[in-house]
């Protein structure tokens, strides 16, 4: 297996050549949404027999239909096998969250005299139901669960289900199952995949009707949530994993790189780059990157060789800072973590990323799991409009207005005018003198 890490002299790029780099692996969904049609028709159709038929051709899981629900036994045979040291791993973490996401509520309804006589304001309520989605094809990710669950928890979401895979045993990892009684979910069921962003879309005879779903998947769960936007909000963008280091000419190459592998390893799908202006640091970076490889199990050390040494991932060096800002900026990644022995001087001029980590003692291993923000991130370029997940993703304002009879006397005429002058004529009616007339006035 080659030690090469692709490396792009940004400065040289055409056009064509630059726009490749900025590419993700989901760019292009259309082979996916033509695969994954017929499996969202099946299990509208055919329900529960649909999830276990695709668990076993899929997840080569030994699933049958009367078993896609974890039942309560489980989540106690889970905790009872769970390293305790790991799960008190997972309790802090889980508090971490909820501080966070617990400051990020809003006020729950505010009004405001925007005129004499006027009130206007929002009311903030949580939605009904929301599926998290949680992956498994490449890992557990016991980490993916608090992140969904907690701020869903702490928004007071209605009901909030996870969706997962089945293992090939069948069963769901146990760290899944106590993240998820840490965070206060008890519905569990086992799916993944496009079937399972099918069912929480239609519901099935286990698998609740939901009226979102979030979470990061596969491009297949991105094709499937793309199809069936019409009937269950997508909620964030989050597909295959993906960062960007910047770094100065101030930072270590070697702890660069190191912080580079982290999300290569998550699967050949995903995206990493190191775009520096200083040829000593990508020279450091580029030369401690195979010695991290050899570091790695034989799995992670596979994906993270596929996309370093690939045209997802890599080093780029840019012909100045400021040519390297522009590019992380154009890059928007999900996560970013820059380089410098100075990192705030640079944040103000990062316009475009998901996460901003900042600093050589802030890797994102600490993020993903521990510090409190939340690691579900826009991806492939949607930090340009879309934020991280937060409780603001379980929540939905209402408009709230009240108008006193004087407010209404002053206001009436010129909504009156407003009314007639767009031709709406039942406006128009509604605050005319037939109104006055009818109250008594």
């Amino acid at each position: 297996m080659s030690d090469a890490v692709s490396f792009y002299e940004l400065g040289s790029l055409d056009a064509a050549a630059r726009a490749a780099l900025l590419a993700r692996t989901e760019a292009d969904l259309d082979p996916y949404i033509d695969a994954v049609r017929p499996v969202i028709d099946a299990v509208a159709a055919e329900g529960d027999r649909a999830l276990a038929r695709f668990a076993r051709e899929f997840d080569k899981a030994p699933l049958v239909a009367n078993r896609i629900a974890v039942a309560p036994a489980e989540f106690d045979r889970a905790e009872a096998r769970l390293d305790p040291a790991l799960t008190a791993v997972l309790s802090d973490a889980a508090e971490n969250i909820r501080a966070f996401h617990r400051r990020q509520m809003p006020e729950p309804m505010w009004m405001q005299e925007v005129a004499p006589g006027v009130f206007a304001g929002d009311r903030v309520t949580p939605i009904d139901r929301v599926a998290l989605y949680v992956p498994r094809g490449k890992g557990a990710f016991p980490s993916v669960v608090l992140m969904t669950a907690v701020p869903a928890v702490v928004a007071g979401v209605g009901e909030a289900v996870i969706v997962t895979p089945p293992g090939p045993d069948g069963e769901v990892d146990d760290a899944t199952l106590v993240a998820a009684r840490l965070a206060g979910i008890s519905r569990v069921f086992r799916c993944g995949g496009a079937q399972a962003v099918a069912a929480v879309a239609y519901g099935t005879e286990t698998v609740p009707r939901c009226d979102k779903i979030v979470g990061p998947g596969s491009p297949w769960v991105v094709a499937a949530k793309r199809l069936l936007a019409d009937r269950i909000d997508p909620g964030v963008p989050a597909g295959p994993s993906e960062s960007l280091i910047l770094a100065d000419a101030s930072a270590d190459g070697r702890l660069a790189a190191l912080d580079l592998i982290i999300e290569s390893e998550h699967g050949d799908d995903s995206s990493a780059f190191l775009v520096t202006d200083s040829r000593a640091v990508a020279e450091a970076a580029r030369t401690a990157i195979p010695e991290y490889w050899a570091e790695l199990g034989p799995q992670r050390s596979a994906f993270s060789r596929a996309v370093l040494g690939g045209e997802n991932g890599g080093i780029v060096l840019a012909e100045s800072f400021d040519a390297a800002v522009a590019f992380t900026n154009d890059y928007a990644p999900e996560h970013l973590m820059i380089h410098s022995k100075d990192p705030f001087s640079h944040l103000a001029r990062i316009r475009n990323a998901s996460e901003i980590l900042l600093g050589e003692h802030t890797p994102n291993t600490l993020a993903n799991y521990l510090l409190g923000p939340n690691a579900v991130l826009p991806t492939g370029g949607a930090a340009r409009t879309h934020s991280p997940l937060g409780v603001h993703d379980f929540l939905k304002r209402n408009s709230v207005a009240y108008v006193t009879a004087a407010g209404y006397d002053r206001w009436s005429g010129p909504a009156e005018r407003y009314a007639l002058y767009e031709g709406f004529d039942g406006h128009a009616l509604a605050v005319s003198s037939r109104r006055r007339e009818i109250r008594g006035d």
